[in-house]
């Protein structure tokens, strides 16, 4: 089996024309790439953003949600009365097997990176995934990136949905413990200009009706956004604040993250 050449050149493995333009599947050496109307989007040659993206989601949903429970025992442990324990197979305790694992949805299949290591890990419950490419949805049920995805996509907690992310935040009725957003370069660099409508106000504002009380918004960048820092607030969040990856080149990777506290 031959090996391919890096220095050969990026070599096309599939083109569409969708309804949102041009999407091409490159391999470049052993790395595979998603280009999107000429755009560069991602590649397999790293990942360790799109990771971030989903274990920040979860860390910053734990760490609200003991902060919540430990304020609503200190208020209740003012006023109440003084009760007899639990009996100990209650179950209520704090790492109990009745607790309750968190949703998220992840916007953008992409490589599949945020995908697998949603699913990689048992804390998750109900993992939903929105793609508006059916050609990206192909490359990983049948395709070269069902190395990446392929037992993620086994997972009886995933599910996909053929949809634009703008139009399922703005029309489902469904709510999430988590939003992992992945669909651009970032909220001031758009792979279409109707993704803009993602980041707007009422785009916001239909993200946060996404989310349960308690719920965050994390959101991919390939830069620092100030200014979507300050559009976060604007919508109601709480809690908005940017996690850094550093990259080879150039300015870090971005996670903007965001929780709705009501």
């Amino acid at each position: 089996m031959s090996v391919p050449d890096p220095d050969s050149g990026p070599v096309t493995l599939d083109r569409r024309e969708g309804p949102y333009g041009e999407v091409v599947l490159r391999r470049r050496g052993e790395e595979l790439e998603i280009i999107a109307n000429g755009c560069f989007l991602m590649d397999t040659s790293d990942g360790r953003s799109e990771r971030l993206l989903i274990d920040s989601a979860f860390a910053a949903y734990s760490a609200f949600a003991a902060h919540a429970a430990h304020a609503a025992h200190a208020a209740h442990s003012a006023h109440a009365p003084l009760a007899a324990p639990a009996p100990e197979d209650s179950g209520t305790g704090c790492g109990s097997g009745s607790e309750r694992r968190p949703s998220v949805l992840i916007g953008g299949l992409g490589v599949g990176f945020s995908l697998a290591h949603a699913a990689a890990d048992p804390r998750w419950g109900a993992i939903a995934v929105v793609e508006r490419e059916q050609a990206v949805i192909d490359w990983h049920r049948d395709g070269p990136l069902t190395r990446i995805s392929g037992g993620a996509l086994a997972d009886p907690r995933v599910v996909i949905h053929h949809t634009d992310l703008v139009k399922y935040v703005q029309a489902t009725t469904e709510r999430y413990d988590a939003l992992c957003l992945d669909i651009d370069n970032g909220p001031e660099w758009t792979v279409t200009e109707d993704n803009e409508n993602l980041y707007s106000p009422a785009g916001l504002a239909a993200c946060h009706r996404r989310l349960k009380p308690g719920g965050v918004l994390a959101v991919w960048s390939a830069n620092p956004s100030p200014r979507f820092g300050e559009a976060l607030r604007n919508a109601g969040f709480t809690g908005v604040r940017e996690e850094e990856i550093q990259v080879a080149r150039g300015v870090p990777d971005v996670v903007h993250l965001a929780v709705r506290t009501a």
